[in-house]
């Protein structure tokens, strides 16, 4: 198989043009390609307005060492890709079925692989259904009613069911993992598409129906997925894991747990560290979310609103401050909608969410900054948690409960004392509002970080206006606070998978060790070939 990169096309295109390129660059006519498939495509706008589309192609021919000689440069590969193997190679004989505490992307995976090959795992979700909590967090944007076990964060498929559904990853992949997740959704109902787009995302309603498919799979293979079943307890003796309690009163017996717990699952890590299992706080990021009419967005990455052969704008942005801290984009969401993402009474969190379609009027992003346990008031492991629920209790007073909402202009002048120039936004999009999912209200949103954050938050948001003009106008909106970034702690393993307590597996983003739904879905699987290599199917 040859690999062609840089096959560049114009906006407007068909295969028969991607074929057709392919074949230049390869120097044969379009007859001589046996087969192809399109591995990565991605959107070139650096000459805006003018946009290529770029390709990378993998192509058969007759004759591939003679064509392959006949091309110049590194613009076309030989490869030969290695495909994901999970291989059951354990001699020791498990007496019960595995159990995997979380049913997001990390949970989910790893049963979705130890179910295909024989091990029948049993899932524990301490929220719902993903239908019944659809339900469940609809009602809570409406009416303000949280349910602490079924919300944003908690339910079946974890706190990236109700995000952008985003599924790109920077982590390496050398062993196929990061394609065999994608290619497990697209089978689970995602687009097609995700399989080799550069920046994939499914949106929060088909990520809904991917993770319902997932758990049905999981099921007909023997596996077991109960909801409304929370980790209460936990047992360990002569250094293993050998109980768990449900809901304060089962008992499991157990001798190979899977925590895939995620990165809110606050009153499991207080037990988990009152049980004396390892952990470390890490740093994390902590910032509020901006939002832009989507057309501008557009206007600043393409060149050109409102054109239906591109996706809404996406854009990664980054500025070091002069105190050394780093402001960046995180989770950016085009057409999309901040979210209510509160989990806990009398704390209150955002996220940001789009649908498939990206078509809302509005894109937004979380600006952050990092904070490493040097910000927090205490050595304790879960001192990142008990900085984020003070910043969360803030946000709940500034708001009322609501979500605090507050234009860049007024938020600069209450950090610095400086107000922006006038909004140039305001008179182009004189229709731009707020566009959040659950009550909110206009309030001093600059009350919510400490003083060093807030202050770092407004060099950053103004050196990235510098490149990307518009982004620091004063008729932005900023919302808070953004503190579910990624979990404030580690849960400790070995090379084994395990931590020191034996038949414990620490496993996803809220175990530490992922960034998102595609590296904790990675992560997941990893860990099922960590018991896959110890112990024998059922």
């Amino acid at each position: 198989m040859l690999r062609v990169n840089q096959v560049k096309v114009p906006l407007s295109h068909g295969q028969e043009d991607i074929l057709y390129r392919t074949a230049r660059l390869l120097r044969v006519a379009p007859d001589r390609i046996l087969s192809w498939r399109i591995v990565r495509k991605s959107i070139d706008a650096r000459k805006k307005p003018e946009i290529t589309v770029v390709y990378t192609v993998d192509a058969e021919v007759a004759s591939q060492a003679k064509v392959l000689s006949g091309c110049k440069g590194a613009q076309v590969q030989e490869v030969t890709e290695r495909a994901y193997a999970f291989a059951v190679s354990g001699m020791e004989e498990l007496t019960e079925r595995p159990v995997i505490v979380g049913s997001g992307p990390a949970g989910l995976l790893c049963g979705y692989q130890l179910a295909k090959h024989g091990y029948r795992p049993i899932i524990l979700e301490r929220g719902r259904c993903v239908e019944s909590r659809q339900k469940d967090v609809e009602s809570f944007w409406r009416d303000g009613t949280l349910d602490p076990a079924s919300n944003v964060q908690f339910g079946e498929g974890g706190a990236g069911t109700f995000s952008d559904g985003k599924l790109n990853t920077l982590v390496k992949d050398k062993y196929g993992r990061n394609r065999e997740v994608l290619r497990i959704f697209a089978e689970a109902g995602a687009p097609e598409e995700i399989l080799y787009d550069a920046k994939p995302h499914i949106g929060t309603d088909i990520l809904c129906v991917v993770v319902r498919n997932l758990r049905e799979q999981i099921t007909a293979w023997g596996g077991e997925v109960r909801f409304s079943s929370q980790l209460t307890d936990i047992e360990c003796a002569g250094g293993r894991v050998t109980g768990l309690t449900v809901n304060g009163t089962e008992r499991m017996a157990c001798e190979a747990v899977v925590l895939a717990v995620g990165h809110s699952a606050r009153d499991t890590f207080g037990m988990l560290y009152d049980r004396h299992i390892p952990m470390e706080a890490k740093a994390f990021a902590v910032g509020l979310r901006i939002e832009h009419p989507r057309r501008l967005i557009d206007q600043i990455q393409y060149g050109r609103p409102d054109d239906p052969r591109l996706p809404a704008a996406n854009y990664k942005v980054t500025a070091q401050t002069a105190s050394g801290r780093g402001v960046y984009s995180f989770c950016m969401c085009p057409g999309g909608y901040v979210v209510n993402a509160s989990s806990e009474p009398g704390r209150l969190a955002v996220n940001g969410m789009s649908y498939s379609g990206r078509d809302g009027d509005n894109s937004n992003s979380a600006v952050i900054v990092t904070v490493t346990p040097a910000d927090y008031e205490s050595d304790s492991p879960l001192a990142g948690i008990a900085f984020q629920r003070k910043l969360e209790e803030r946000a709940y007073r500034v708001g009322g409960g609501a979500v605090p909402v507050e234009t860049y202009a007024d938020y600069r002048c209450a950090v610095t004392g400086e107000r922006p120039e006038v909004s140039l936004l305001r008179q182009r999009y004189p229709a731009f509002a707020p566009q959040v999912k659950g009550v909110h209200r206009m309030a001093a949103v600059h009350d919510i970080l400490p003083r060093p954050l807030n202050e770092a938050l407004v060099e950053g948001i103004d050196l990235i206006g510098q490149t990307m003009g518009g982004f620091a106008d004063g008729g932005a909106y900023l919302s808070g606070v953004e503190s579910r970034t990624s979990s404030p702690v580690r849960i400790m393993r070995d090379e084994t998978g395990q931590s020191a307590v034996r038949g414990l597996y620490p496993c996803g983003e809220g175990a530490g060790y992922a960034g998102g739904i595609t590296s904790a879905a990675m992560d997941g699987m990893l860990i099922a070939e960590k018991i896959a290599a110890k112990y024998r199917p059922f």
